[in-house]
């Protein structure tokens, strides 16, 4: 469903160039939840903005259900869902009038909006928010519509980059059981975070970054096999550890 192919990033600047992405290459199945880590800076979220047309990569290539991100922008962006803990609302219109103009952005027909505003507040147990106004939402409540903007226009593809950031526990697991039926609808998730214990809880596979490259792939079963170690958490402080030294020993 979804596709990475050699992806690389080099931004540029008087100081030189700096390689944020280089050569990433995975793949998401239908119904996977594909962890994509690391520490800020790693290059989670420029992959992300490349994914979605957002930033123009140096060089390779990105598909979503057999578009071309570079060749087919418009199908690329009518399969896919972003969620972000930064995403913002537009205060003076209410839930329900942000929710029919994210539709009528992606050109769906209102009676399938109306259906899908009714499905997800039920989801995502908001239906009592509908008619209030943005500004007068909390956090909590911000991030369940923005979780229901994402999939409004029911894609394919969810690309999820910090989804808990900022939110407490109850708020937490809304976003859990939100991935848990993405899976069950058999989307591909990409869920971005350096919370390595909660990625633990919501994610099939894991492709580890660090400085842009991709150091680590697999099941946590795999990962525990290759490595030794029981959690993400010292499996990516070992690795860290190792790539320092190799950086140092080179240089």
């Amino acid at each position: 469903m979804l596709s990475v192919d050699q992806l690389t990033k080099t931004f540029s600047s008087a100081a030189g160039d700096t390689i944020a992405v280089d050569q990433l290459t995975f793949d998401v199945q239908p119904g996977e939840v594909y962890g994509l880590l690391g520490p800020n800076g790693a290059g989670k979220t420029t992959t992300l903005r490349m994914i979605l047309g957002l930033v123009t990569p140096t060089s390779g290539s990105a598909t979503v259900d057999g578009y071309s991100v570079a060749d087919s922008p418009d199908e690329v962006k009518q399969r896919v869902g972003y969620a972000s803990a930064t995403t913002g609302v537009y205060p003076w219109l209410n839930a329900r009038e942000t929710l029919e103009f994210v539709g009528d952005l992606y050109q769906v027909e209102p009676d399938f909006v109306s259906q899908r505003i009714d499905e997800l507040s039920k989801l995502l147990n908001f239906g009592h928010l509908l008619d209030q106004r943005c500004t007068t939402l909390s956090t909590g409540q911000r991030q369940r519509l923005n979780l229901a903007r994402a999939l409004l226009h029911d894609p394919p593809v969810m690309l999820m980059d910090e989804p808990t950031l900022g939110l407490d526990i109850v708020g937490s697991q809304i976003i859990f059981d939100y991935i848990a039926h993405l899976r069950e609808m058999k989307k591909s998730v990409i869920v971005c975070t350096h919370r390595l214990d909660e990625a633990e809880r919501l994610c099939d596979r894991f492709g580890l970054l660090h400085h842009g490259h991709k150091k680590m792939e697999g099941t946590l079963n795999e990962l525990r096999q290759q490595t030794g170690h029981a959690n993400l958490t010292d499996i990516f402080l070992d690795l860290i550890k190792n790539t320092s030294a190799d950086f140092f020993r080179d240089h």
